[in-house]
């Protein structure tokens, strides 16, 4: 793949911005000069990471997607669900190694999904939430609950997942915090370790490091502060006028730091790119296959590691759609036929690079939907499940403790919004220990992760990575 966007055509799309030429100008010459001793991308992972965030934007009805497939827990679902139910008949069946009693299928357009399960190179996270500490549902009822801030709220939530700290609004993610701290592994900061496909984000923002925006064209990404933005149109529906000004100022401050990283460092990425072999491997294209190409970038990224001098990256892609108070099952149904595509070929891709044991792909969503109808659709709600795909995962399996799907379950806060039982804290605690974050700094990353889990070399936070 070439990408086509020279010096002059990029900085003419980003008008008054000043550029340090000597600065980049160097940076392109080593560049050049290590792409000619780089024979093969076709290499080893060697001590090489990556993580790869896909943000499912809107809230993914996650119990649309793993369903149970026994005659008795389908009848439970199906009584739940009522007009919003997939037939039982055209589930997808999944064997997990460890059973819990219960038999599983996935959504039917999830056809990808099923065989690097079955391979054990796939696992799903059970509903599992943004959580202060564990609570219980009677703990919510006396109003005893530390809950987070803005619960059921997509800007809120959105935010939470991001960052880990559910209690607080705040302008720096996860993510941005453990780039901080290994970003001495990269031998270059010509590109940041953290590098996105979903424009201006707050999980790869961190004290010192901020994320290099791009698109699948290899064009910069940045979200302009006037542009009618879904996540922007979302602060004037959710919250206050006082509210809005806080986001604002968080947002704002993360644009600035982004698009001087983004211009300063377009040309050196796209060099890259473009001298990196290309991948036989192929990814669906076309208007409702965004999230494909988004992942096509990603692996050219990864491709490229060796000369942009990544031994860590950290990725952040967003696929949006998931917001379906009507016309659920088929809009879901789309939706996850598009992510099966893109995460097929990513993991086809991944094997072809020979660095499948070394990145692991992950998803997060605001939240989970009702289990309720609305009438032709979902409404918001809490817990729900994610999808976990790479070498390094144990695969066949599924973590956590999947629910009972059943309305005034022990769960049920009300119209299906189910309490997680499975915090994003420990979620996130696995991927970043893997990653290579140290015990003692893993409180630095996830300041609630004491109320979840405490280490032990013996014990993993959930045990799903290798």
């Amino acid at each position: 793949m070439t990408y086509h966007t020279s010096r002059r055509k990029f900085l003419g799309s980003v008008p008054c911005l000043a550029v340090g030429s000597s600065t980049l100008y160097s940076s392109l010459i080593n560049l050049k000069s290590l792409t000619k001793m780089i024979s093969s991308t076709t290499m080893s992972g060697g001590d090489y990471k990556a993580l790869v965030c896909i943000m499912l934007s809107g809230g993914n009805d996650s119990f649309n997607m793993v369903i149970p497939r026994g005659n008795t827990e389908y009848a439970e679902y199906a009584a739940a669900r009522s007009n919003l139910a997939i037939p039982q008949a055209d589930l997808l069946p999944i064997s997990p190694t460890t059973t819990d009693g219960r038999t599983y299928g996935l959504h039917p357009n999830l056809t990808g999904l099923q065989q690097i399960f079955a391979n054990g190179r796939a696992a799903f996270i059970n509903n599992v939430g943004t959580m202060v500490e564990p609570v219980t549902k009677s703990m919510i009822e006396s109003g005893g609950a530390n809950l987070p801030l803005g619960l059921f709220s997509h800007i809120d939530q959105a935010m939470h997942w991001q960052t880990a700290i559910p209690q607080d609004r705040s302008s720096i993610g996860w993510g941005g915090r453990m780039a901080d701290i290994l970003k001495e592994l990269n031998t270059t900061e010509d590109i940041s370790m953290n590098i996105s496909l979903g424009g201006n984000n707050i999980f790869q923002r961190g004290e010192e490091v901020v994320e290099f925006a791009t698109n699948n064209d290899g064009g910069v990404s940045i979200i302009g502060w006037d542009t009618p933005h879904p996540f922007f149109q979302l602060i004037n529906e959710d919250v206050t006028d006082m509210m809005n000004k806080q986001y604002e100022d968080i947002f704002k401050d993360s644009y600035t730091g982004t698009l001087k990283r983004s211009v300063e460092s377009n040309e050196v990425f796209n060099t890259a790119i473009e001298n990196t072999a290309p991948l036989t491997t192929q990814f669906a294209a076309g208007a409702g296959n965004l999230i494909s190409q988004d992942l096509r970038m990603v692996a050219d990224s990864i491709a490229a590691r060796e000369t942009l001098g990544n031994k860590r990256q950290i990725f952040f892609v967003e696929m949006g759609g998931f917001d379906n108070h009507d016309e659920l099952l088929g809009n879901h149904g789309a939706r996850m036929a598009s992510l099966d595509r893109a995460l097929t070929s990513f993991y086809a891709a991944m094997e072809e690079l020979g660095v499948g044991d070394c990145v692991t792909t992950y998803t997060v969503s605001d939240f989970a939907r009702t289990l309720s109808s609305n009438g032709n659709g979902t409404d918001h709600a809490w817990g729900g499940n994610a999808i976990v795909m790479g070498g390094a995962v144990k695969g066949r399996e599924m973590y956590g403790d999947y629910p009972v799907l059943s309305v005034g379950s022990d769960l049920d806060l009300g119209n299906g919004r189910l309490l997680p039982t499975t915090s994003a804290d420990s979620y996130f605690a696995e991927l970043a220990l893997w990653f290579g974050i140290s015990p003692s700094d893993l409180s630095l990353i996830l300041p609630n992760i004491g109320n979840f889990y405490s280490y032990d070399p013996d014990t993993a936070p959930l045990g799903f990575l290798l």
